[in-house]
């Protein structure tokens, strides 16, 4: 019961939300047209992460102890600054300069890390906001992550005994399923930054409280999170090699191209739902296994992730050959 209430509440409230910002007024405010990125081909509302975080901090401040230190207030302030970037769009030095002072604010708050630390855990939080954006492309893709990934954290903490952070995770799920109820195919609501950038940034923070408390090993979120951290990571280090721009949008990210090669949303995302749930049972049992039994088991999932490249890779080539 002690994640169960924070959960449903969380995740009525951004059902009943998301669903107001689809029909109500809000609707028009900010239309996701399809560009390079998209693989939709209408304009959509792109207001979700608005309805997601508002019930995620309403149901954070009633139920919560609130005692994780400016958590909630960093992650608002990035929702509402890059609901401004979603309606008016804000230049690139404000975009990654708002990141980077949340991520050293709260890494300041934390002061649970030694100072020699404190450059990489600021970067890998401005790294996984930015990810999580560059992922949120298909419909369903994100807010299944977010559902899995904060659950993960949330049945982990509530193991390890943090009823903090397990309430704050379960919180976020809740909210995450209930915008995933519009998003899931087909769409009829875009995340959005005002949605994206925050859940990466939550991401990386409660990750690194879980594990300055104890509750988890510090290599334990990336893999929670893997099923985005290899995508965007791999597709990334492959357009480094092939000199292509790296801030430039595109779509050849895996999921991507699996969409462009003829898979369905829809396939798409009950496949990752699949994989996400995979990776999410194996991290918890893996939480407190032995070093050994831990290395296996990333070597495994390693050589998983590596035939899923290779075969989508072949793929895509051959469909580049057919159309030549």
């Amino acid at each position: 019961m002690t994640l169960i209430a924070p959960f449903v509440v969380a995740f009525i409230l951004a059902v009943v939300g998301v669903r107001l910002l689809i029909t109500g007024p809000l609707a028009r405010l900010v239309l996701d047209l399809p560009n390079e990125r998209s693989l939709h081909d209408r304009p959509v509302p792109r207001t979700g992460g608005i309805g997601l975080m508002v019930a995620a901090g309403v149901t954070w401040w009633a139920l919560s102890e609130q005692s994780l230190p400016g958590v909630a207030a960093l992650a608002g302030a990035l929702a509402a600054l890059f609901f401004i970037d979603d309606v008016r769009g804000l230049a690139v030095p404000l975009r990654f300069g708002s990141q980077l002072l949340a991520a050293a604010a709260f890494v300041t708050l934390s002061g649970a890390h030694s100072l020699w630390l404190t450059p990489f855990l600021i970067v890998g939080i401005v790294w996984s906001a930015n990810l999580y954006n560059f992922m949120d492309g298909a419909n369903g893709l994100a807010g299944g992550m977010a559902v899995a990934g904060f659950g993960s954290y949330a049945l982990a903490a509530h193991i390890a005994g943090d009823p903090e952070v397990a309430v704050v995770a379960a919180i976020v799920a809740g909210a995450a399923a209930g915008f995933l109820v519009w998003n899931f195919d087909p769409a009829r609501i875009f995340l959005g930054d005002a949605g994206s950038i925050p859940l990466g940034f939550l991401a990386a923070a409660l990750g690194i409280v879980g594990w300055s408390r104890g509750s988890w090993p510090f290599w334990w979120p990336l893999f929670v999170f893997s099923p985005f951290v290899v995508d965007a990571c791999v597709t990334l280090l492959q357009r480094a090699l092939r000199s292509g721009p790296l801030t430039q949008a595109h779509r050849s990210h895996y999921y991507q191209r699996l969409v462009r090669i003829g898979w369905s949303h829809r396939r798409l995302a009950l496949t990752q739902y699949g994989l996400m749930l995979a990776v999410a049972a194996t991290a918890l049992g893996l939480r407190t296994a032995s070093a050994v039994a831990v290395g296996l088991a990333l070597l495994l999932w390693g050589a998983v992730y590596l035939a899923m490249a290779v075969g989508i890779d072949r793929r895509w080539r051959a469909r580049v050959a057919s159309s030549d």
